[in-house]
């Protein structure tokens, strides 16, 4: 079971804040921009997040939250990593099992914590 739901709202409401703006440019981390699958309105999240091949692969540490459900609704999004914004379609949900890209350092903390899906996109541009 992934980081529990009490534990996201404190980092919707204070980490998020104080990471957010280093987020994009940080090893492993990045910040997704995405849509409301409702209101349209435009939100940004910072998450863990791995290069891949043909795009990235972010680790799911609360489960399927509101902006995982917003990427898969609206199947693309933006994100800001080391500096660069990357547009990103064709998200999917994959298993641990097939996020090869993730270092095993950061897979031992992931285990501890049970992420077990991790949200695969394709880059617009490859």
């Amino acid at each position: 079971m992934p980081l529990p739901s009490w534990l996201a709202r404190v980092n919707r409401r204070l980490t998020n804040r104080l990471l957010g703006p280093a987020a994009g440019t940080l090893p492993y981390f990045g910040v997704i921009h995405h849509r409301g699958r409702v209101t349209g309105q435009l939100y940004q999240t910072p998450v863990n997040v791995f290069s891949a091949d043909d795009g990235f692969v972010i680790a799911l540490t609360y489960g399927r939250t509101d902006w995982v459900r917003n990427v898969l609704a609206m199947v693309e999004c933006e994100l800001d990593h080391r500096g660069r914004r990357y547009r990103l379609t064709a998200p999917r949900l994959i298993a641990r099992t097939e996020a090869s890209e993730v270092p095993c350092f950061v897979l031992f903390f992931l285990d501890l914590i049970g992420v077990e899906e991790f949200l695969r996109l394709d880059d617009a541009a490859s």
